[in-house]
């Protein structure tokens, strides 16, 4: 199964790098990630994974293998961004004047994304539920923004 994995990762790597763009693009700040929740809800959908949204912008899919009630995994992403004004000269860079993803927020949801692409693709090789959780931001001291 690991030539599997390897094969359809890089299969998958320009449609990772190209979501990576565009969440890098759309940056969101925490408990404001309409947007961002919309695309991951689409993204899913276009999958075929069911999810449910929480918090009003969390984003929570299930997979499920052979025997799904044997165990549960959860994986998760945070997909807010920070109050930071960008300033990096790249085509991708932040449409959203004073937010971009300063942490790496949206590689993390981009690789729960692909992850996701992996494992539903080969649920008959695997047992057992994955959670694939993303979580919307906190709340943050003004002073604290940190990753």
């Amino acid at each position: 199964m690991i030539t599997q994995i390897k094969k359809l990762a890089k299969e998958y790597a320009p449609d990772c790098v190209a979501i990576r763009h565009h969440l890098h693009a759309h940056p969101e700040l925490s408990y404001q990630e309409f947007e961002t929740s919309r695309y991951i809800q689409q993204q899913l959908s276009a999958l075929g994974i069911p999810f449910e949204v929480k918090a009003e912008t969390g984003v929570v899919g299930l997979i499920e293998g052979r025997n799904p009630s044997s165990r549960i995994v959860a994986l998760r992403a945070d997909i807010d961004a920070l109050p930071i004004q960008e300033e990096n000269d790249v085509p991708y860079r932040s449409q959203n004047a004073g937010i971009m993803h300063a942490c790496g927020h949206d590689v993390h949801t981009t690789c729960l994304l692909g992850a996701a692409r992996i494992l539903h693709h080969l649920r008959d090789e695997w047992e057992g539920t994955v959670k694939l959780i993303f979580q919307p931001g906190e709340e943050k001291n003004p002073e604290e923004q940190v990753c």
